[in-house]
C-alpha cells in the first residue's frame, strides 16, 4: 500500500480542533515537554561547538565535549525516531518514515482485531460479567446518591418521559393504543373469565353487598315513582273497582306489599326471594363457562361494543386527559408524582441491594443479553472500529495518537540526549584510560 500524503501545511495545536466525525481533539498536552526536548538538544549543540574550542585548555573540557557530541547524536536519533512516527522529518519523503499514517488502514484493522479478539468475546464478556453485580451497583447508585443527585435523576427520568410523549403524535399514538386494546380483547373469552369471577364472588358471599345495595336501589326508584305504580294498577282495574273506589285502596296495598318485601329481603340474608336471585347468579356463572349460546351472546355484545364509534371516541377523551395529565405533573418538580418517583427509585434501589434472589436474575439476564449482543453483533461492532478510523484523514489519526502518546514520547527525546551523553562520557573517559 503506498504511503499516505501528509498535508504540505504545519498542523495547528490549537485544542479546538475536531476529527472528521465531529468529535473534539484533545488537547495538546506534549507541547510544553516538545519545546523542553528542543531546547535541551540545542544546549547540547551549544555546548559541543563552546566545548571544542576550549579542548587545549584543560583535559576535562574533553570529557564535556564527549558529553555533548554523544548527547546530541543521542537527541537527534530519538527526534528522528519520534517524528518519523508521524510525519516525514524535515518534509523529506525518507522510506519508512510517517508511519502512522501511511499505515492508517492496517492500524485500524488490527486495532478491530485486537479488540475482537481480547475483548469481544463471549467468552471474555461472561467471565467479566460473572464477576460483576450489576443489580447491586445499580441499586447503590440509586440508594446512596445525595438528595441533589436524586432530583436531577428524577428530573431527567420525567424530561425524558414528557418529550416521549410529547415527541410522539398523540392522535396516532392513542389510536395505535387503542387498536392494540382492541386487539387483545378481540382475542380474549370474556363469557368464562366472567364466569368465573361470578363464581368467585358466590363462594365468598361478596355478591350479597350487590344485592343489599340493589335492594335499597329499588326501594329509592319504587318511592320516587309511587304514582306511576298507582296510575298502572288503577288503568289495570276493572271498572267494578273503580266505580267503587277500591282501586286507590288496590294501589296502596300494592306499593305496602312491595316496600314490605323489599325491608324483608333487605333484612333477612335467607329470605326466599334472595335465595332466588343467587340461584339465577349461579346458573348466570355456569351458563356463561360451560353454555356455548351464552357465550356467543356475550362474544357478540363484547364485539358490538368495540365497534361502537361512541367507545372510541370515549377512549381518544381517556387518553388525551390522561397524557396532558402526566406530562402536567412530569414538568412540575414538586408534584406528587415527582415524589412518588423519587421514593420509587429509591425503595427500587433498596430492593436491588437486599434481594439476593432479584440481583441474581438481573445479573444472568445482564449477562446473557450482553453475550449476545457480543455474540451477535461482535463483528459489526469491531468493523464500525475499523471503518471509523478508516475513515479519518491521514492528518487526524497523526494528531490523535500523538497527543494521547505525545508527551512520553518526548520524554523519550530527553532520555536519549542524556544517556547519549552519559554513554559518550564513558566511552571518552574509558579511551582516556587506556
Amino acid at each position: 500500500m503506498p504511503p499516505t500524503k501528509l498535508r504540505s501545511r504545519s498542523l495547528p495545536n490549537s485544542s479546538k480542533l475536531t476529527f472528521a466525525s465531529g468529535a473534539p481533539l484533545p488537547p495538546d498536552k506534549a507541547r510544553r515537554m516538545r519545546i523542553t526536548a528542543t531546547l535541551l538538544l540545542v544546549a547540547m549543540a551549544a555546548v559541543f561547538v563552546g566545548s571544542h574550542q576550549m579542548l587545549g585548555a584543560h583535559p576535562a573540557w574533553g570529557y564535556v565535549n564527549a558529553f555533548a557530541e554523544a548527547a546530541m547524536v543521542g537527541g537527534l536519533a530519538d527526534w528522528f525516531a519520534v517524528t518519523a512516527l508521524f510525519r516525514h522529518p524535515m518534509g523529506i519523503p525518507i522510506p519508512h518514515t510517517a508511519i502512522i499514517p501511511a499505515n492508517k488502514d492496517r492500524i485500524a484493522d488490527t486495532m478491530a482485531t485486537f479488540l475482537r479478539t481480547n475483548f469481544l468475546t463471549p467468552v471474555v464478556v461472561a467471565r467479566r460479567m460473572r464477576s460483576m453485580n450489576v443489580a447491586s451497583a445499580a441499586g447503590d447508585f440509586l440508594v446512596s446518591r445525595s438528595a441533589g443527585e436524586q432530583g436531577r435523576i428524577r428530573a431527567g427520568a420525567g424530561q425524558l418521559l414528557v418529550e416521549l410523549l410529547e415527541t410522539l403524535d398523540p392522535d396516532r399514538l392513542g389510536l395505535q393504543v387503542k387498536a392494540g386494546l382492541a386487539r387483545q380483547a378481540e382475542k380474549m373469552d370474556v363469557s368464562p373469565l366472567l364466569g368465573r369471577l361470578l363464581e368467585s364472588a358466590i363462594a365468598g358471599n361478596k355478591h350479597r353487598p350487590l344485592i343489599d345495595s340493589f335492594i335499597r336501589w329499588a326501594g329509592v326508584t319504587l318511592e320516587d315513582n309511587e304514582d306511576m305504580v298507582r296510575d298502572v294498577v288503577q288503568s289495570r282495574a276493572n271498572a267494578v273497582i273503580r266505580w267503587t273506589g277500591l282501586d286507590g285502596r288496590l294501589a296502596n296495598s300494592v306499593l305496602d306489599g312491595l316496600y314490605k318485601l323489599l325491608a324483608e329481603m333487605h333484612v333477612d340474608p335467607e329470605h326466599p326471594v334472595r335465595g332466588k336471585v343467587e340461584e339465577g347468579l349461579a346458573k348466570l356463572a355456569q351458563d356463561l363457562q360451560h353454555d356455548p349460546e351464552t357465550r356467543a351472546k356475550v362474544e357478540r355484545m363484547k364485539n358490538e361494543l368495540l365497534a361502537n364509534p361512541a367507545v372510541a371516541d370515549w377512549w381518544m377523551g381517556v387518553w388525551e386527559r390522561l397524557r396532558h395529565s402526566l406530562i402536567a405533573k412530569l414538568r412540575d418538580p414538586d408534584s406528587a408524582l415527582g415524589g412518588q418517583m423519587g421514593e420509587s427509585l429509591a425503595e427500587l434501589g433498596q430492593t436491588l441491594r437486599t434481594d439476593p434472589r432479584l440481583q441474581m436474575q438481573i445479573n444472568r439476564f445482564a449477562r446473557r443479553t450482553l453475550v449476545g449482543v457480543v455474540n451477535r453483533y461482535g463483528e459489526q461492532i469491531v468493523s464500525l472500529v475499523s471503518t471509523t478510523v478508516k475513515s479519518w484523514d491521514a492528518s487526524t489519526i497523526t494528531l490523535r495518537i500523538e497527543r494521547a502518546v505525545g508527551r512520553d514520547l518526548q520524554f523519550i527525546r530527553i532520555n536519549g540526549t542524556l544517556v547519549g551523553g552519559l554513554v559518550g562520557l564513558a566511552i571518552h573517559g574509558a579511551i582516556e584510560v587506556v
